[in-house]
């Protein structure tokens, strides 16, 4: 680690294979905390490449215990990094509902509440979805409702390694952008949300060095790492390595403007009766926001033409009851199978 270290030091980027082979040395038991806190500090004062953060990317993922089958051909993910400090409701999970309601395969990859009041596992559990499944459970339930939730722990157990390091630094470090960027399902497209609007750019080739075709990443209104209805949102599209930067209002997409105060949510019971009450088809701020960001994630994948055409489509998941019915398969099949692992 301290040649690494040194070259960071010296504000020089690592490059792909010498970042991989540090991260190897971040979860190996051979390595003191001191050192790895040492490099990550090291790395956030000189500021993360995209070769570094994919190299990180590419050893979690090769050292995951769930990596899953590459004959998932259209999966997408819509996560975001969290860090926004908005304490808005579960915006993106409620999304991944009517995102599956359109057709789409969704590998959800989420945490507990980190920077939030509730995470997507808490608002999920709340709702009786069990987190924890091992590999070929995960398959099935994503292969036979088509959207399925990735419990990030159990996803990644090597990232215990340097949780220790990073709550003893308390500052933010690659670990805090790279949750997104660590689904083990291979996926081809992705909606991706970061508080961090200088780092579009950097998040749109991480994505394309990681094999995807099609990406979205955001930074709404008031900074939010989802897209807001509270004015102008920035956002970046990958489409097959082109990368193309814009901006959104509101208005270009007839829906109102609404302030970002409108959409916080709670704890898991508030937070999982408003996911319930958009899916149930519930009109209001909460509908709103989700109809956007669901209609960017069917336009990051590709099945949209247009963000309007996904807006449309995201509408009628939810109108239809299709975004509702993937809910009640997902709680149905999942707690289906973890009973049958337990016996």
């Amino acid at each position: 680690m301290k040649k690494y270290l040194q070259k960071v030091l010296n504000k020089e980027d690592l490059s792909l294979t010498e970042m991989e082979e540090a991260s190897r040395l971040i979860f190996s038991e051979d390595t003191s905390d001191i050192a790895i806190g040492a490099f990550l500090t090291a790395l956030k004062a000189k500021g993360e490449t995209s070769d570094e953060i994919t190299g990180l990317v590419n050893v979690l993922l090769e050292i995951s215990p769930l990596a899953l089958p590459d004959e998932l051909t259209d999966a997408m993910d819509n996560c975001g990094t969290g860090g926004d400090g908005s304490q808005s409701f579960n915006v993106s999970t409620t999304s991944a509902f009517v995102i599956a309601g359109a057709g789409i395969t969704v590998a959800k990859h989420g945490n507990r509440s980190i920077s939030s009041k509730t995470g997507s596992a808490d608002v999920l559990e709340y709702l009786g979805v069990p987190l924890e499944f091992t590999r070929p459970e995960t398959y099935e339930i994503l292969k036979e409702n088509g959207i399925a939730f990735l419990f990030a722990p159990n996803v990644h157990p090597a990232m215990k390694r340097a949780m220790t390091v990073r709550r003893a630094l308390g500052i933010p470090t690659i670990f805090n952008v790279i949750g997104p960027l660590t689904n083990p399902v291979k996926l081809t497209s992705q909606l991706m949300g970061t508080y961090h609007r200088e780092s579009l750019e950097t998040m749109a080739n991480v994505l394309h060095k990681l094999g995807r075709q099609r990406a979205l990443v955001i930074n709404g209104a008031g900074h939010m790492d989802e897209a807001s209805l509270a004015g102008e949102n920035h956002l970046v599209l990958l489409n097959q390595g082109e990368i193309t930067r814009f901006t959104l209002n509101p208005e270009e997409i007839d829906l109102p403007v609404i302030p970002n105060d409108l959409i916080k949510g709670g704890d898991a019971k508030e937070n999982a009766l408003i996911l319930r009450q958009v899916l149930e088809g519930v009109k209001g701020p909460h509908r709103d926001t989700v109809l956007l960001n669901a209609g960017l994630g069917i336009f990051a994948n590709g099945k949209a033409e247009t963000i309007q055409q996904g807006i449309n489509m995201a509408r009628e998941s939810i109108d239809s009851g299709a975004a509702l019915a993937k809910l009640e398969n997902l709680i149905t099949i999942s707690n289906r199978v973890k009973t049958r692992g337990v016996v």
